[in-house]
């Protein structure tokens, strides 16, 4: 099992960090291979929909979206953690995520274990929760719960350490997310995965 989480704070080494760590501690128990990548301090233009990924199998702009696109694909599980700026999260980590998922279409995501994870000093959460995981659902990825939302409180470096229910609602992430892949890893072997309809769009132009 391989899961790669990404760290979308400026700050490597802030709150989300801590959120993140405590769940790669539970990984790592479990056996469970982590890679942790740091995008929050990079400059990320947004996606521009030139849909040259569809013919290039890449996006276009050379950064650190096509270095992690592999990984993804590679990954049982795929964890994002962001600090909550204005009921969102952080702008950098929004245009990873849009660039990384639509130049990765053409791979099948269904089979990975997905969760976000979101920072804040008070408020916003929830919301900035809701948006990660929309970039889950859409394509078919199997998005892992805890005890609670997966959020944990804190404004100064090193606050979030303090909030011990948070740090347990990652932790409790953490495991259900080990045992989410180990069965999907074992219903591919012994049932195999639901056959997909080829896609049908409705546009309602005329």
């Amino acid at each position: 099992m391989k899961v790669l989480l990404i760290n979308g704070s400026p700050r490597a080494k802030g709150n989300t960090s801590i959120a993140l760590n405590e769940m790669i501690k539970v990984f790592e128990a479990e056996g469970v291979e982590t890679k942790l990548v740091h995008i929050g301090h990079k400059v990320i233009r947004g996606c521009v929909a030139c849909q040259n990924c569809f013919k290039l199998g890449r996006c276009v702009f050379e950064d650190i979206v096509n270095d992690v696109a592999p990984l993804l694909i590679e990954a049982d599980g795929f964890v994002v953690g962001s600090p909550v700026y204005y009921s969102s999260p952080n702008g950098t980590v929004i245009s990873f995520l849009d660039r990384l998922f639509y130049s990765t279409n053409a791979y099948d995501k269904t089979s990975k274990v997905a969760a976000s994870v979101v920072i804040c000093r008070r408020g916003g959460a929830s919301a900035s929760f809701d948006v990660l995981n929309k970039y889950f659902g859409i394509t078919g990825m199997t998005v892992a719960g805890s005890q609670y939302w997966n959020m944990v409180y804190g404004l100064k470096p090193g606050e979030a350490a303090q909030d011990a229910e948070g740090l347990q609602t990652m932790r409790t992430l953490a495991k259900n997310m080990t045992f989410l892949m180990k069965s999907i890893a074992l219903g591919k072997e012994n049932v195999g995965l639901p056959a997909q309809e080829v896609w049908i769009p409705t546009h309602f132009i005329r």
